[in-house]
């Protein structure tokens, strides 16, 4: 009794809820948590592995993969948006060299090493034998694929061991010596069918990844973790038997709603209620006490319940995530501009066509006339880069980022559709020895 009393302390204590928070902020954000590079997040996660698999597993419908090298949570998003792309990558061709960088990897074995030379060649081969042309003569297909070996190299999936690939996109002849590691076979999920069964993206939204422990249990089995209790969607085993799936049909489609609206929430800065299906809206409304509960046990993220939408924020500073505001001046004048369009809204008549759902349409002119009264008051602070910008310039960075953080949308003419949840912030500079903030 004693003892369970003690274990029952342990667990309930503030240190031990602290690091799970951290192990679960480290998986949300980052591709992988190394043993390497990392030893005590890694070991936070071990620690912590069968409370975060199993909450994961019945939430959200993530894989938690743990291995002697890696922890990692395969994050399947509940809608695919613009912002979840590779940081830069340009276009298609560099997704398709960055794919085939790792089917080419998947064939070495831990450490051993190989040339530019022999990998581009390799992949130039298979290309044309799937009747695709590459010619690595051509400038912009050697951009794309160093673009891609960056990335790569990156995820510590590929270690440069002497040169570099840019040498070799710029003049074509240079070649650079890399080794491979086995993160390489962890990097693309497993979808639950062949992707060429796909017809669109959207066929594929909100389905968990296909079950691969055969292709991991070997390298966990040594750890006592097993990957297959781990690695499985939560309703795969509907999709592979068609009976099965008929027959429990309600409850297939109940968990697939909470595992769309779960990650949408965990991963989106911003969901608002008309952002959801009719029958994902009424789960969050109906829903909101245990969400937010199930939530801040083990995430730490705070919920409150507005208007306009079931709304979540980190309490606390975290180097892990991307937060609003962030640290950059645009952020400092979406702030501003907010803060100026409450005043405006405040006044005796309002100057923009509202919607329904709360909203304010904003003409060009309109937000260069916010950008111009913030700048009046406050550009001084400035960076030098936005100091010298036009208006013009600094309203459709101002558009961009509120947008990028779905505090807005683009209307047309270039004007904004400013959303309920942007006049949540406000902000103005603190100057020193006033009481303003």
């Amino acid at each position: 009794m004693n003892t369970r009393r003690r274990r029952r302390s342990m667990l309930t204590s503030p240190d031990f809820t602290e690091d799970r928070q951290m192990a679960v902020q480290a998986l949300l954000n980052r591709p992988f948590v190394s043993r390497q590079h990392d030893p005590e997040t890694y070991q936070l996660v071990r620690e912590h592995f069968r409370t975060l698999r199993d909450w994961f597993h019945e939430q959200t419908g993530w894989a938690l993969i743990v291995t002697r090298q890696f922890a990692k949570l395969e994050k399947t998003p509940g809608r695919y948006q613009s912002w979840m792309a590779i940081e830069g990558f340009r276009d298609g061709r560099d997704y398709g060299y960055f794919t085939y960088g790792l089917w080419f990897l998947e064939g070495l074995n831990e450490g051993q090493q190989f040339l530019l030379s022999e990998m581009v060649e390799a992949i130039r081969e298979h290309l044309v034998a799937a009747g695709l042309f590459v010619d690595w003569t051509v400038y912009d297909h050697r951009m794309s694929m160093a673009r891609a070996l960056k990335k790569l190299r990156e995820l510590d999936v590929l270690v440069a061991v002497e040169g570099d690939e840019t040498d070799w996109a710029r003049v074509g002849d240079a070649d650079v010596l890399y080794q491979a590691s086995s993160l390489s076979r962890y990097v693309l999920q497993r979808l639950p069918d062949d992707i060429g069964d796909f017809a669109s993206i959207t066929m594929e939204e909100g389905d968990g990844p296909a079950d691969s422990s055969s292709h991991h249990a070997a390298d966990d089995a040594s750890d006592g973790i097993n990957v297959r209790d781990s690695d499985n969607s939560g309703y795969q085993d509907a999709q592979a038997d068609p009976l099965q799936h008929l027959e429990s049909s309600d409850v297939f489609a109940t968990v697939r709603r909470r595992h769309r609206v779960m990650r949408r929430l965990l991963q989106e800065p911003v969901v608002y209620d008309w952002q959801w299906t009719e029958d994902e809206r009424r789960y969050v409304q109906t829903q909101r006490a245990s969400i937010i509960d199930r939530m801040e046990s083990l995430t730490g993220l705070q919920g409150r319940r507005f208007r306009e939408g079931l709304l979540f924020v980190w309490p606390d500073l975290t180097s892990e995530s991307s937060l609003f505001p962030t640290l950059g001046v645009r952020s400092d004048i979406a702030l501003l501009i907010s803060a100026a369009l409450a005043k405006r809204l405040q006044g005796p008549t309002v100057q923009y066509d509202s919607h329904e759902n709360g909203c304010y349409h904003l003409t060009r002119s309109d937000m260069e006339s916010l950008v111009r009264e913030v700048r009046e008051a406050s550009g001084d602070y400035w960076s030098k880069e936005y100091r010298e910008l036009s208006t013009s310039r600094v309203a459709e960075d101002a558009i961009a980022h509120i947008c990028e953080w779905n505090l807005g949308a683009h209307s047309d003419g270039g004007g904004l559709v400013a959303y309920p949840a942007l006049l949540r912030w406000a902000g103005e500079y603190e100057v020193e020895g006033s009481d303003g903030e």
